[in-house]
């Protein structure tokens, strides 16, 4: 069988009129996107949630960037996504990479699905 979760952002099925649904590893990609893209305090009922990656983007771009990035993304993954997923590595793109676009932070995620022991890349861009 399947596994099918609600979609992010939540919205209806016009067919059905029921909550629209996703597949499992879409789903668990949408909540990666919202821990990276979530600022901590951004959520009332839940202040600590969150990476806090926009608060990086106008950094220049440097090692030290890179690995603050890289740790920042690991340890709300950790946290947030623990029972989800395995991250494997976590990289910053470089400007080069992104198209020279100094108000971007382009990172890579590499994980692994806890639940099906399939592997996942996804790019997420912060600006």
């Amino acid at each position: 069988m399947i596994r099918r979760d609600y979609a992010f952002p939540f919205r209806l099925d016009p067919a059905s009129g029921q909550a629209m649904q996703t597949g499992y590893a879409s789903h668990v990609e949408q909540m990666i996107r919202q821990v990276l893209l979530t600022s901590p305090g951004e959520r009332a009922d839940l202040p600590e949630f969150g990476c806090g990656l926009r608060r990086l983007i106008f950094a220049p771009h440097s090692q030290a960037l890179d690995a603050t990035t890289q740790i920042l993304v690991m340890q709300a993954l950790d946290k947030w996504l623990a029972g989800q997923i395995q991250v494997q590595s976590v990289s910053v793109l470089s400007p080069e990479d992104t198209g020279y676009d100094p108000a971007q932070l382009s990172i890579r995620i590499e994980y692994q699905l806890i639940e099906t022991r399939t592997n996942h890349q996804l790019q997420v861009k912060v600006n």
